[in-house]
């Protein structure tokens, strides 16, 4: 299979990369402008091409050769929302063109689970009608922009909404990790809150089994089903920190005036559950953060090490 990825060099997509690679398939990644060359992937299987997602014609005709289109990127800039809008018409139009000169695309879009926002009512799954908080008000619209063009053009349209992904020295767990070395970790709120989690390894080899599953369409969640609360997670962050770290519980207004509407996404308290993916046959191989803990620091270390 021949894969077009957007947001090759970032967290989710260089582990999207990975799993692509190791799966066989040929990737042709898109990076920016900006990045060096020690950004780029170069390997056996991968072909980086340099463009703009603001700019479609930098990207369209490398993306109409592919059998999947994925996008993993988003630009955290107050231009984000926009630029992730173009991106998606623009692929939506290649998959349609390609579709409809009897090649069938597919495109797997990335979401996320925040979404949802308080999951008071009980466990979220694919059913659920999205209730995002107000920094991700914009993204049902994005997610529905997408299934809308695939009904109408026959082209096969995923959504994917990974929870907080875990692994390596990026996220908020390798911010949690990071804040323990420096010796104080501050919380959101009461800590009481419980984060729908995913390792990014896990979370990878969904977007695969997707793309080559030709009957999978709509939505999908990645989570582990830990519904871990956050303060756990901090305790089993600091029962294996070198020296133990000071935690401290910042109130969520005085969060919020320093954070912006970042603070509203992790303080949400979140249990999501995902049978559609797991009736394709995913299942995560990590179950927990809090008992992955001394692997995950270790990942982190090495992550940054490499740096």
């Amino acid at each position: 299979m021949r894969v077009f990825l957007t947001g090759a060099t970032g967290y989710v997509g260089s582990a999207v990369l990975d799993a692509f690679v190791r799966a066989g398939h040929q990737v042709t990644a898109l990076v920016r402008h900006s990045s060096t060359a020690s950004d780029a992937p170069s390997r056996p299987g991968v072909e980086a091409i340099v463009g703009d997602l603001l700019n479609p014609a930098s990207y369209v005709a490398a993306a109409a050769t592919c059998d999947a289109l994925v996008h993993t990127a988003f630009e955290s800039t107050a231009r984000g929302v926009s630029v992730d809008r173009v991106a998606v018409e623009a692929l939506m139009d290649v998959a349609a063109r390609v579709t409809a000169a009897g090649r069938r695309v597919s495109v797997i879009y990335t979401s996320s689970a925040s979404v949802l926002g308080q999951t008071r009512g009980g466990p979220a799954d694919e059913a659920a009608i999205p209730e995002p908080p107000a920094a991700l008000a914009w993204r049902p619209a994005h997610e529905a922009a997408v299934l809308e063009s695939a009904a109408r053009s026959g082209a096969r349209a995923l959504i994917v909404r990974p929870g907080i992904v875990y692994g390596g020295a990026q996220g908020v767990i390798g911010e949690l990790l990071q804040a323990a070395a420096n010796g104080i970790i501050r919380v959101i709120g009461d800590g009481q809150n419980r984060w729908p989690s995913i390792y990014d390894r896990d979370l990878a080899e969904l977007y695969v089994r997707l793309a080559s599953h030709a009957d999978a369409e709509g939505v999908f969640h990645a989570t582990d089903h830990a519904d871990e609360r956050v303060d756990d997670i901090v305790e089993a962050i600091v029962r294996h920190a070198r020296t133990r770290p000071d935690v401290r519980h910042v109130p969520f207004p005085e969060a919020r005036l320093k954070l912006g509407p970042y603070a509203d996404a992790v303080a949400l308290d979140q249990v999501v559950r995902a049978p559609r993916s797991r009736a394709i046959g995913w299942a995560p191989s990590l179950h927990s953060i809090t008992g992955n803990v001394a692997r995950l620091t270790e990942e982190f270390r090495s992550a940054q090490a490499a740096a």
